[in-house]
């Protein structure tokens, strides 16, 4: 059993087609998968929406948290509810459809024979659409910045599309993890191929959102840019 964690914050245009889409998925493939909406008390109602799926559908369930903490915390949260119910594989995910969720039966069986599943935009096969200039040399530039420093093999440091073995949540210590930003998905893979475990990328298309307001800020990118060094020189 697999559980796919989507933190929202204001994702009222995307949320409720999503996870249809997502039980499509399922259903098609026969999968034994929950879905997790962690939402940060959103003022657009997305919270009233994902309860309202929690209603209608019996593998989806809502963690209400107070306030929004940003994209580490929200996860945090999420994989300890997965953990505490028992899932094998927990999935990181966006919900507004820059992740496919036609790629899900393609995780679930690249996680046979690895510990960690990213989805890669920067192997061969991947790629970005809808990004302008600036935003593509900030994620790709950014991720061979902290390939560099870190001194480790993957290609898409700050991707978002993820799924983890139990056992490789279990071995990181999950108090200790402070990143809010998109640093978060440094810092864990990071964290991941220190203890040993097995990482395969996959290549994915990333497609921008076209609902909704990007989360990035100049506040996320200093933080994964000054992360990448603590990580390196063990202050973390």
């Amino acid at each position: 059993m697999f559980t796919i964690v989507l933190p929202t914050y204001n994702e009222c245009e995307n949320l409720e087609r999503f996870v249809t889409v997502l039980e499509g998925v399922f259903a098609a493939h026969g999968l034994d998968g929950r879905i997790l909406v962690v939402d940060d008390n959103s003022p657009d109602g997305t919270g009233r929406i994902a309860d309202s799926l929690a209603g209608r559908y019996d593998n989806v369930s809502v963690l209400h948290r107070p306030r929004k903490q940003g994209l580490g915390p929200a996860y945090i949260a999420g994989f300890r509810k997965a953990l505490a119910d028992g899932s094998s594989y927990i999935f990181e995910m966006d919900s507004d459809f820059s992740h496919d969720p036609a790629y899900v039966p393609r995780f679930i069986e690249a996680i046979q024979d690895a510990d960690l599943v990213l989805g890669s935009r920067y192997v061969p096969g991947g790629k970005v659409e809808n990004w302008g200039f600036t935003r593509r040399l900030i994620s790709r530039g950014g991720g061979i910045y902290a390939r560099l420093i870190l001194g480790i093999p993957v290609r898409d440091l700050t991707g978002g599309l993820k799924c983890f073995r139990r056992e490789v949540l279990e071995a990181i210590d999950l108090d200790s993890v402070s990143s809010q930003g998109y640093g978060f998905q440094i810092e864990l893979t990071y964290r991941a191929i220190r203890k040993g475990f097995r990482v395969k990328e996959i290549p994915i298309t990333f497609t921008d959102r076209q609902e909704g307001e990007s989360k990035m800020s100049r506040r996320i990118v200093f933080e994964a840019a000054t992360l990448v060094w603590k990580l390196r020189f063990g202050s973390r």
